[in-house]
């Protein structure tokens, strides 16, 4: 899979992560344990932190330029930066798992000021694995990017998890001193007992779906749903929507894609994916590319309409809707947008829409 595919599927990864990521059995670091020190590298970005300050709590959040979930919390982390940092609060992008350090400085600046935070590289020189990577991330058993960690004034891990789902009451009374962790800890615990089982009946589901068994794995996603709060239920409607394309129930399905953008509104890689599926899967028979605009528009409303993988996605829908001339100037725009190999990708699809042709997807 190359780089773009992989931006096109980060956001169905993302929101099914969300919901069925699991720490591993062997983690040792948990809500209520002390903050492991900092072992960072090289600094990016902002003043260097050696130690946590007992009159302040931070975040620490996991992050790396290939990583799309990352990209698109990465807005919102900074909003909370700047909400926060005359508070007390001291936000560190920790990038970790890089393939290529090279990379982060010009990705830290191209994001301007919707980054703004402090930015550090990980210590590489006593560990290939990177020794924040190892001592946090690994020990915590966290599996997957972004993930965010935040000390309390006392140097004590308050919360973990996806930083879009970090709460800003959960900042403010860490901030005010009010935090219950031990609370916190036994739910946490709570939480990963409930995360194995949803694992567990996960690979049911996927076994069912890889052998086409559509009524089963309607079925065991049923059972798995029971596992899950009434108001955390939603998020398996992606799944949901996979068996009915899965089983040809269409009319289902565009009603669960329709349903899932709706509560996604301001998810634009979100909504980036789901129009592209409707668009380009090929086991799709019967395709809404009315509902994949609708989508795709939202999307790049929500991308601002600087999101070449989304004006990409918006410019093919119009093309497949004969809308040629409009696909040809979303699609001169997602290239001016895009740069290296994906540029390169996005030209060869703009010749294409410029010689009437409509390219095979990737």
């Amino acid at each position: 899979m190359n780089a773009w595919q992989l931006k096109r599927m980060v956001a169905l990864i993302a929101l099914v992560a969300a919901t069925t990521a699991t720490l591993t059995a062997q983690a040792t670091l948990k809500v209520g344990d002390p903050a492991p020190k900092l072992q960072t590298g090289k600094w990016v970005q902002g003043e260097p932190v050696k130690e946590f300050q007992k009159d302040k709590a931070y975040i620490v959040e996991f992050w790396a330029t290939w990583c799309g979930p990352c990209r698109a919390s990465i807005p919102h982390l900074n909003e909370i930066y700047q909400k926060y940092k005359d508070k007390d609060l001291v936000v560190i992008g920790q990038n970790c798992w890089e393939r290529d350090e090279s990379l982060v400085a010009p990705f830290v600046k191209n994001m301007g000021d919707k980054m703004t935070y402090r930015v550090a590289l990980d210590d590489k020189n006593r560990s290939a694995k990177g020794k924040m990577a190892e001592t946090w991330m690994e020990a915590a058993g966290q599996n997957g990017i972004p993930a965010a960690f935040l000390v309390d004034k006392q140097g004590v891990i308050a919360w973990i998890g996806h930083p879009m789902e970090l709460k800003e009451k959960t900042i403010d009374d860490v901030l005010a001193g009010s935090f219950d962790v031990h609370k916190a800890a036994a739910d946490y615990e709570k939480a990963n007992d409930l995360q194995a089982e949803m694992q567990s009946a996960w690979v049911a589901v996927n076994q069912a779906m890889r052998q086409k068994k559509w009524d089963e794995a309607q079925v065991k996603l049923d059972d798995m749903s029971k596992l899950l709060p009434e108001d955390k239920r939603d998020n398996l409607d992606m799944q949901r929507m996979a068996i009915c394309f899965g089983k040809e129930d269409y009319a289902t399905a565009y009603k669960l894609a329709a349903k899932i953008s709706d509560a996604h509104a301001d998810n634009p890689m979100l909504q980036n994916e789901l129009a592209w599926q409707i668009a380009t899967d090929p086991r799709i028979k019967e395709r809404n590319l009315k509902l994949a605009e609708t989508i795709a528009n939202r999307g790049n409303e929500a991308g601002q309409g600087k999101d070449p993988a989304i004006l990409d996605t918006l410019a093919r829908v119009k093309f497949m809707l004969g809308q040629k001339e409009e696909a040809i100037g979303l699609q001169e725009k997602a290239v001016s947008l895009a740069g290296g190999d994906d540029k390169a990708q996005l030209e060869k699809t703009l010749e294409s829409y410029k010689r009437g042709e409509l390219t095979k997807a990737d």
